[in-house]
């Protein structure tokens, strides 16, 4: 925020404002003449993404070419067409070609309407609309066909940047093969290029670097930039030796610092010296764009290279608010205000022309950012502007014909499986309602409000920041988000692994308590981090005698937590979630020291824990308050809620701090007492746990922590004095402790919440984009080395992708990294112990022949309980017929139009976890929501990493009892209600309605 006032100062022009406005008036007259000629333009204008029409067709043109059976491309164009009311933008445009098209859209939606089977008719018709609509905005479909268009007479005075179309590879083979388009591009482009002159001068081709790299990701960093470096170079020496530039395109901002280190790295080497065709793009929006620039300016002079740096606004926006978000980060990396990433390209524009070593290279398509670059340029013949094909048509013709700059066309080059990504992303800008292009094209926007200026538009703001977009931190109402780490930050990640590893070399803090007092004589188990098989120590077992007095003390105090009040109890998980965040790193180690968590997994957990205090406490607030009821006239009715006394709450290892503290949080916070047992693989962190709720204020009599393997769960749900019991596991276990709490029959009934395990599926049909689809598909079923209650076991896919999706999720699988769980890099740990490591081999190696799809080779010397991730080929749903708690997925297929049948099956294993569904197709979606038996449905997300508040967690049939963790309800089933009705008049007389009859 302090930067911002800077930013402004650098973007404002002076005394050139008048010849600003006069230029950038003619320009978008320009424009606006050259748009009245382009129906693609006025196309978006009448079906924008503001409409239900124009969002059915975004649908319709993301996933129409890329489904390979008739049937479902059928039904998707059935699906969007009806969508919509075309009837309404009957006759509402000025081109008669757009009239023409809005009434044969009206003609198709009745047809469909009357027949869906009629869709059919319209394929062919669908898919050339779709193709021309790819004409629009992607070049050609190989460079050869690009090259040619290239001379055509409406592009003669261009240059020329290719981009070969790949979002981002997802294996090996995909990364090979963009590589081979590149050296393919560059080869033909080069074929063409004058090699006496300037390379940069000469047509170009731009990279990007997810393409070329299927672990583009920051905690792969040590490994994907040098296979980077290699690849980018190779291409670069290339591209030098045929006398024509290249491009490194900007991407996410979390693979920012990777990109710069390559780069760097490439602009360094000695075979590149003396080149001058070497750029890359920075991203006006991001908020240390005007720091990158001085960086590029330092790097040409350590290179000694002239480097070509293309500005642009950016193209992620909204997937960068979206990231903060859900990462708890303190600030967005980009700028929250259209008009003040405006004025952030201008401030930048001018560093970049006053930067020596630079070639400034303008991607803009506003005609009032183009006439301030000129002003500012005074004339100045080094630098050009660049326009995506597709738009800024009027922008540059009348410049290029005067001779007062020269223009690029950024050109991408690819075939329809590969334009899909690149087209909506070009959708979505053109039709913004806050984008130049989109307001360019609306007549009710005058030509003054289009060429207004960026900074007066921000000093006119009520905020340099925009309050409608809420912050990472506010993004709950009731509660302050947690707090993430940013792991695309290499100088934050390094500090972290610095603590980590100094809490890793520190013992447990002191014995567990037993009962709120410290338990004498024993100590906990110790776990090196780099391996789950070494151990010292003695994991403590809480005694029967322990247990009786636990339960003494709690029944003794808990009325007195009780009487405390709800706030006051609240009070306490707050500060318990303030706690949890001081110790976050010591936490983080702890999980992953003795649970075998990755460092992604392990901060994960912490948040989920921090999540949980302070939901459960802000719900507390809200719902144990007294409700009056309705009644007559002398009668006063009320309704408590009163807590249950004590409740057991026995908790797993796979979350040992996360659903530990869920459960003993709810517990507290409605008044009753917590006999905790954690998993006897994972008591040291629930220990610690329990010495924060204590420091919180939580008083030791009404919080017991009890250790041990099964015999003391078995003892502490057998006793008549609790209220209930809390417990996540396996349904076997859940099933012995409804028994036993039903065994007794001069016991109360209590009630029992449980949350066990599921034959969890996902469904993918062929709408779906596979890669998206493979990469939910891989965190769901082997994050955590597959070990969480709501990980993808059953992989349905329709059979006519079937093919095409195992061969890129068998690839990407080959990528994933196993080994120690402290280690930045690794995607896979260990599983929890010898017998989990033993039970799932057994289950793998007893398949039948064949059946194993691929099984990830194990890395040599690994030492700890590795298992290692497993693909397994099924006939049919119901084959799969127990839970595997690992890494080992199954897949089966089913036929388009039957997937209604596949989720039937589904629900006949009586389980009820978690489904995931990957789909464009909103009647898949209404189909599997309404028959789906489960309790969290994922749609085109993964299936894992349920948010407290936001996705409660919880399971029906032989999945859980409810009510869901993390949700509105989970609270109230802790406490008992209780009615108070009095009798107002018994005094003698109905006081109240007389003073209201007075």
């Amino acid at each position: 925020m302090s930067a911002l006032p800077q930013l402004l100062s650098d973007a404002a022009v002076g005394a050139e404002a008048e010849a600003v406005e006069r230029e950038a008036l003619a320009l978008a007259r320009s424009q606006r003449a050259a748009l009245s000629r382009r129906w693609i333009d006025r196309f978006l204008q009448q079906y924008g993404l503001h409409t239900a029409e124009g969002l059915a067709l975004l649908t319709l043109a993301e996933a129409y070419l890329r489904i390979p059976d008739a049937a479902t491309a059928r039904r998707l164009i059935a699906e969007k067409l009806t969508d919509g009311n075309w009837r309404s933008h009957r006759a509402e445009s000025d081109s008669w070609r757009i009239n023409a098209l809005t009434r044969a859209l009206m003609l198709s939606r009745a047809l469909v309407a009357a027949a869906p089977a009629l869709a059919g008719v319209l394929r062919p018709g669908v898919a050339l609309s779709m193709q021309l609509l790819g004409r629009q905005f992607v070049f050609g479909r190989d460079i050869g066909r690009a090259l040619r268009r290239a001379r055509q007479r409406e592009q003669r005075g261009f240059g020329f940047s290719y981009d070969m179309l790949g979002e981002a590879a997802r294996t090996d083979a995909d990364a090979q093969r963009y590589l081979s388009a590149y050296r393919q591009a560059i080869e033909t482009v080069g074929a063409q290029a004058d090699r006496r002159g300037s390379s940069s001068r000469n047509d170009g081709i731009s990279v990007k670097l997810s393409a070329l790299n299927c672990r583009y990701e920051p905690l792969q960093r040590a490994h994907a930039v040098p296979e980077l470096v290699a690849a980018v170079t190779e291409l670069a020496c290339a591209a030098r030796e045929r006398n024509i530039a290249l491009t490194i395109d900007a991407e996410e901002h979390e693979r920012l610092e990777m990109s710069l280190a390559v780069i760097e790295a490439v602009a360094c080497d000695a075979r590149l010296q003396g080149w001058d065709g070497l750029g890359f793009a920075i991203q006006a929006y991001l908020r240390r764009a005007p720091q990158l620039i001085d960086w590029a300016e330092a790097l040409a002079r350590r290179s000694g290279l002239r480097l070509t740096v293309r500005l642009v606004k950016g193209a992620y926006w909204d997937a960068e608010i979206e990231r903060a978000q859900q990462l708890g980060l303190l600030e967005f990396p980009v700028l929250t205000r259209k008009c003040v990433t405006d004025a952030s390209y201008l401030a930048c524009a001018r560093r970049l022309l006053d930067a020596s070593g630079l070639a400034p290279a303008f991607a803009t398509h506003n005609a009032r950012t183009v006439a301030t670059v000129l002003q500012w340029a005074q004339g100045r013949r080094d630098l050009e502007f660049q326009r995506l094909h597709g738009m800024g048509a009027g922008l540059y013709e009348p410049l290029l014909r005067a001779g007062r700059a020269r223009c690029r066309i950024y050109a991408p080059v690819g075939g329809y499986a590969e334009l899909l990504p690149y087209l909506v992303r070009r959708i979505l800008e053109n039709g913004a309602n806050a984008g130049f292009v989109y307001q360019l094209a609306n007549p009710d926007i005058d030509e003054q409000r289009l060429v207004l200026d960026p900074v007066t538009q921000c000093r006119r703001a009520p905020a340099l920041e925009n309050e409608n977009i809420v912050e990472p931190q506010n993004l709950f109402s009731e509660r302050r988000n947690s707090s993430g780490i940013d792991f695309s930050d290499a100088v934050a990640t390094a500090a972290l692994l610095s603590r980590l590893a100094r809490c890793w070399e520190t013992p447990p803090r002191a014995a567990p308590l037993v009962g709120g007092r410290a338990c004498t004589g024993v100590e906990l188990t110790q776990f090196d981090p780099a391996s789950r098989k070494r151990a010292v120590g003695t994991i403590v077992q809480a005694t029967p005698a322990q247990l009786s007095e636990a339960l003494e003390r709690a029944a003794r105090e808990q009325p007195a937590w009780d009487a405390l009040g709800v706030d006051a109890r609240a009070d306490c998980l707050v500060r318990t979630a303030d706690l949890l965040e001081r110790d976050r790193d010591e936490l983080m180690a702890l999980a992953v020291r003795e649970a075998g968590k990755s460092l992604v997994d392990a901060l994960a957990e912490v948040r989920e824990a921090v999540d949980f205090c302070r939901y459960y406490a802000a719900q507390a607030r809200r719902i144990v308050q007294p409700a009056s009821l309705p009644g007559p006239s002398g009668e006063r009715n009320e309704l408590v809620w009163a807590p249950r006394g004590i409740f057991a709450c026995i908790s797993p290892w796979n979350f040992p701090l996360a659903i530990f503290l869920g459960q003993v949080s709810a517990t507290l916070v409605t008044g009753n007492a917590a006999i905790a047992k954690p998993a006897p693989q994972t008591p040291q962190i629930a220990h610690r746990a329990v010495q924060l709720l204590l420091e919180a204020g939580v008083p030791p009599g009404v919080l017991a922590f009890l250790p041990g393997e099964d015999a003391i769960g078995a003892a502490l749900v057998a006793d008549r004095r609790l209220g209930g019991v809390v417990f996540t596991g396996s349904n076997s276990t859940a099933r012995r402790i409804a028994q036993a709490l039903l065994a007794d029959d001069s016991r109360p009934i209590v009630p029992l919440i449980a949350e066990t395990g599921g034959l969890n599926a996902m469904l993918v049909d062929s709408t779906a984009l596979l890669e998206r689809a493979v990469g939910d598909v891989l965190a769901s079923a082997f994050q955590s080395a597959g070990q969480r209650c709501s990980a993808l076991r059953l992989l349905c896919l329709q059979e006519d992708i079937a093919p095409a999706m195992l061969s890129m999720l068998t690839g990407a699988m080959a990528r994933l990294r196993i080994g120690e769980p402290g280690l930045i890099d690794t995607d896979i740990g260990p599983v929890i112990d010898a017998g989990a490591q033993q039970q799932i081999e057994a289950y793998v190696h007893a398949l039948p022949s064949g059946q194993v799809l691929y099984r990830c080779p194990l890395p040599d010397g690994l030492d700890g309980y590795y298992v290692a991730p497993t693909l397994v080929r099924l006939v049919r749903i119901e084959d799969l017929r127990q839970e595997v708690f690992g890494p080992v997925l199954h897949v089966v297929t089913w036929r388009a139009g039957e997937l209604e049948r596949a989720v039937e099956q589904i629900n006949a294993s009586g389980y009820g976890l978690t489904m995931g569904l990957q789909t464009r197709l909103a009647q898949h979606i209404e189909l599997v929501r309404r028959r789906a038996r489960v309790g969290n449905l994922y749609v085109n997300r993964t299936m894992i990493g349920a948010v407290v508040g936001s996705q409660p967690f919880g399971g029906e049939g032989l999945s859980g009892t409810g009510p869901k963790a993390g949700g509105p309800h989970y609270l109230t089933r802790f406490m008992t209600e209780r009615a108070v009705s009095i009798d107002t008049t018994a005094a003698g007389g109905n006081v109240e309605l007389l003073r209201a009859a007075d």
